[in-house]
This record gives structure tokens, C-alpha cells and sequence, in this order.
């Protein structure tokens, strides 16, 4: 477990060095438990990261190496990604605030088919696919950072059966609000998206 004084400097590294990060670096989360940015490196580039957060990476494009959704935990002091391609490289890097927890989750509440990729201290990590015209049972989430690698036009039923919108578009990264609902994909593109719990 880590302590108190680590998160501490730890954030404040983060909070001076946030501009620090790819020559195409966009914040799309921050709050309390995570910070989130959508980044972009040309070839050659090599990303400017904090080393002293543990984070998460979601690539949403292919490369050398790496393909599209492959998600990678990084610890503290992982060195900086590097575009050894021809393309531009696109990733979702989620950096975690706090010293995360002992829980496990497992599958608690997941729906049937969504594919767990992996849980550790700080977050669990899990595939969610939803085809067009379809629904998914009812199930619960916790807070979480959704990267949308397709998207999808959505609503969530709840259990009281207030319907709320909830379409995701392709390379859209947002912050939802745990809760249990039922999901259903009304549109005619299938939906893919990566979620990342933290703890």
C-alpha cells in the first residue's frame, strides 16, 4: 500500500508537469481519483510523462507492437512511450491519484459479457461491447473513465425505468457516475468501449 506523503507529491508532480505531457496532449477528466488525457505522437516522438503516478494506457489506434484497445497498466516510473512507427500514435493515458485499495471486484456486477482485462490496486479494468440494436442486461458500475473506441447511440434504463440518454462517440473519453442500469444500444453502430474503475 502506499502512503499519505507519496500521493501527495505525487499530485503535485502531475499538477506542474500537466502541460508537460505530448506535443498533442488534451485533458478530458480531472477530478479526485484520476486525470485523464487523450494524446497523440507523431514519429519519431516521444511522450513527456509524469514518472511518479502509476496510470493506465488505452491505445486507440495501431502501431508497432500495439493494436487498437490493447490496454496497459503502467507503474510508477515506467518510461515515456515512443513512436517508433510511421503513423501518427493515438492513446488514452489515465494517471491515478490515490494509493487505490485492497478490494477486489472481480466481476461484481459486471453484465455477462463484458471482458475483464485486468484489476490491481488502483483500478479494475474491463471491455465493453454492445451491438447495434441490442441490450445488456442489468448491471452495476462504479465511477469510472469510459474511453469510447466506437461509439453508439445509448440510453440507460434504470430500475425504476427512468430512461437516460447516454450516446458515446467514437474517441470521445468522458467521466460517468456509478450506478445499475440496464444498457441499450438503439443506433446502428456497434458500441466498444474500455472502462477503467479506479479504486
Amino acid at each position: 500500500m502506499l502512503n499519505k506523503s507519496w500521493v501527495l507529491g505525487a499530485l503535485a508532480a502531475i499538477t506542474i508537469g500537466a502541460g508537460a505531457h505530448a506535443s498533442t496532449s488534451v485533458e478530458k477528466v480531472n477530478n479526485d481519483k484520476v486525470k485523464a488525457f487523450d494524446e497523440m505522437l507523431e514519429p519519431g516522438e516521444a511522450e513527456r510523462l509524469s514518472d511518479h503516478l502509476p496510470s493506465v494506457v488505452v491505445y486507440m489506434s495501431s502501431g508497432p507492437g500495439v493494436h487498437e484497445g490493447e490496454t496497459v497498466f503502467a507503474p510508477a516510473g515506467t518510461a515515456p512511450l515512443k513512436n517508433n512507427g510511421t503513423a501518427v500514435l493515438h492513446f488514452v493515458r489515465i494517471y491515478f491519484l490515490t494509493p487505490g485499495g485492497d478490494e477486489t471486484w472481480g466481476t461484481t456486477g459486471l453484465a455477462p459479457h463484458y471482458k475483464m482485462l485486468f484489476e490491481n490496486q488502483f483500478a479494475r479494468v474491463y471491455d465493453i461491447k454492445i451491438p447495434a440494436q441490442s441490450r445488456e442486461p442489468q448491471h452495476s458500475h462504479h465511477d469510472r473513465v469510459v474511453i469510447s473506441l466506437s461509439g453508439a447511440q445509448l440510453e440507460h434504463i434504470l430500475p425504476d425505468g427512468t430512461v437516460q440518454p447516454s450516446t458515446l462517440k467514437t474517441g470521445e473519453v468522458v467521466w460517468r457516475k456509478g450506478g445499475t442500469h440496464i444498457g441499450h444500444n438503439m443506433g446502428d453502430t456497434n458500441l466498444w468501449v474500455i472502462a477503467v474503475e479506479p479504486k
